[in-house]
């Protein structure tokens, strides 16, 4: 199991979810809760130098088997409200949505997902 935190570029591709707890108030508190993997990529090695750039899902609409392997990822956080992603293909923002999950886009320079919800706590 990977603890790094480190952000995935692609969502969609990422090997494990880390799952954080946001407490409210004026001074957020960010605490981890659990690592969860992913169940699109189990078994399947990736290598974020592939996701350099605009990534493009050129599976159409009608690839089931592809649109169902999306599913299972938002299947996996269904208890979450927001994933925080640096790039999402359609399929993967169109599965969040269906199980009521928003994206939050993180454009920022931090590497590691704790530092970065730090940096977009206010938004959240």
């Amino acid at each position: 199991m990977d603890e790094s935190l480190k952000i995935a570029r692609n969502a969609g591709h990422t090997p494990f979810f880390a799952i954080f707890e946001v407490g409210g108030g004026v001074f957020k508190t960010i605490s981890l809760k659990e690592i969860r993997e992913n169940p699109k990529m189990k078994g399947h090695a990736c290598n974020e130098s592939d996701h350099v750039g605009r990534h493009v899902c050129d599976h159409d609409k009608n690839d089931l088997e592809h649109i169902k392997a999306h599913d299972t990822m938002a299947e996996a956080i269904k208890d979450c409200d927001f994933l925080m992603v640096k790039m999402a293909c359609k399929n993967t923002a169109n599965s969040m949505a269906s199980f009521g999950i928003k994206l939050k886009k993180y454009n920022g320079n931090q590497t590691h997902a704790d530092k970065a919800l730090g940096e977009i706590s206010a938004t959240i």
